[in-house]
């Protein structure tokens, strides 16, 4: 008999882990054929997440929990969780119900077909319409500028077949981007799309900055552009101001320098941009140096604090 896991991460899900449970319980015993393993994995809940879990856990041993002694951020818990189930395939879910459920058998028998991976895929969004058209056009860009094919609107909800299951555990990244591992090395991909729906109960831990640690993680990791553009725009304004300097040159000694000083103006205005420039293409380079830093560093995924359910 198949074993199906699901992997459930969670940060302050109090209102939706006794739920999700349950729904998730009901799913998987209507698809006969198979056994499973529901393993949540809690990323330091400061609600009462943990005890919730810990009485779940206790009522039904085929679900699991792992407790990290921190919280080790959107990206690491995750894909740590991943690693430690044990099913012939392992599907991820968000614990807020934004990834239909209904979709779980869906991905199973495209998964029987042969597919190695099935990715759930938005079309659309219940949430703020503002935050989904910033999302197509970060994935856009990122799609454009990646030498890797990446996969629009692609959070990680879908099935991964052991084997790659076995590729993610072996990988060795200390700072892993699932999305863009799938993209990457992921084998025969099925992509099923869906409409997002609204989040059940609670608040979103996003916020700017997480956001915007996603799309440097996602930009540094498999973009070369930013690194190039800084070498190509500054070969590009050191020739320009040669220029001008040459041409404020020329013009003070042929105008005994009147002229000089209607040319210093924009001069110093372009020196202002660039400096503006400059400052920008640190910081850029700094986040590739930040991203090398961390997988130089290679320090563990998650650290646990403690283990329920495991055999």
């Amino acid at each position: 008999m198949k074993k199906i896991s699901i992997m459930v991460p969670c940060y302050n899900e109090e209102e939706n882990v006794v739920p999700m449970s349950e729904a998730l319980t009901k799913t998987l015993e209507a698809m006969e054929g198979y056994d499973y393993e529901i393993l949540f994995i809690d990323n330091c809940s400061l609600d009462n997440t943990r005890a919730l879990l810990r009485d779940i856990c206790a009522k039904n041993k085929k679900i699991k929990a792992i407790f990290n002694t921190k919280n080790f951020g959107q990206f690491n818990s995750p894909y740590y969780g991943l690693c430690q189930t044990t099913g012939d395939c392992t599907i991820s879910i968000c614990c807020d119900f934004q990834d239909p459920l209904e979709l779980i058998p869906e991905f199973v028998r495209e998964w029987e077909n042969g597919y190695k991976i099935v990715c759930g895929v938005k079309t659309s969004s219940k949430e703020s319409k503002l935050m989904y058209f910033l999302r197509s056009v970060y994935y856009k860009t990122i799609k454009k500028l990646s030498s890797v094919e990446q996969i629009e609107h692609f959070t990680g909800f879908g099935l991964y077949d052991k084997s790659f299951v076995d590729v993610l555990r072996n990988l060795g990244d200390p700072t892993p981007f699932i999305r863009g591992i799938v993209a990457e090395l992921g084998p025969k991909i099925k992509k099923i799309e869906y409409e997002q729906p609204k989040r059940r109960a609670g608040k979103t831990s996003n916020n700017f900055f997480s956001l915007y640690d996603a799309a440097m993680l996602s930009f540094t990791s498999y973009t070369k552009i930013g690194a190039r553009l800084a070498t190509f725009l500054g070969i590009a304004m050191s020739a320009l101001s040669a220029i001008l300097g040459i041409v404020d040159l020329v013009l003070g000694l042929i105008y005994k320098y009147s002229a000089f000083l209607t040319v210093t103006a924009p001069v110093m205005l372009l020196v202002g941009f660039i400096g503006g420039i400059q400052l920008f293409f640190i910081g850029l380079l700094g986040e590739y140096i930040i991203n090398m830093n961390r997988r130089i560093m290679n320090r563990p995924l998650v650290v646990e604090e403690e283990r329920i359910n495991f055999d």
